[in-house]
């Protein structure tokens, strides 16, 4: 039997929309293996999330770069972050801050799961998911499913966020 608080390692396989709703989606992946959790997330933290993945280095400090600023001129650094839980349709996540100060303490700071994700991308952060929360969503395998993304987008384009668990701002 697999541990439900399991932390496994993800990377951010892409951003999408739902083509039925235009909703963006962040696609995450198991690194150990094929498989997938898509999050419906905001249009402001996709832009935010979108941004870092294409390295482009706004103007002006947005609020994820602003938080991140905050945090190193504190001393303080992001270890990582957890997606760790998945309630009556919404995710839940984790910033698990080293404090500035006191270097033995950490603290966890609950956040939506994209604000978690664009701050771990500013501050290059692992991102986990439990696998409590994999078993939940129906995290799908696409190993024995399919190999190729044309197969990923099929898939997305059928399921509903309710079968998965709709992010809500």
């Amino acid at each position: 039997m697999s541990n439900p608080n399991e932390e496994l390692q993800v990377e951010i396989k892409g951003l999408m929309l739902d083509p039925s709703s235009n909703v963006p989606i962040v696609i995450l992946r198991d690194i150990q293996s094929q498989l997938f959790l898509p999050i419906w997330i905001g249009v402001f933290e996709a832009n935010a999330i979108a941004l870092r993945l294409e390295k482009v280095e706004p103007p002006r400090p947005m609020t994820h770069d602003l938080l991140r600023s905050m945090l190193e001129q504190l001393g303080g650094t992001v270890e990582k972050i957890v997606i760790s839980d998945l309630k009556e349709s919404t995710f839940f996540a984790q910033i698990h801050v080293r404090n500035g100060r006191d270097q033995e303490r950490s603290m966890s700071i609950d956040a939506r799961p994209s604000d978690a994700i664009a701050l771990a991308l500013r501050t290059e952060s692992p991102i986990y998911v439990l696998r409590s929360v994999l078993d939940k969503a129906q995290a799908v395998d696409l190993a024995t499913e399919a190999s190729d993304e044309e197969k990923l987008k099929k898939w997305l384009e059928e399921i509903s966020p309710e079968d998965l668990g709709k992010y809500t701002m």
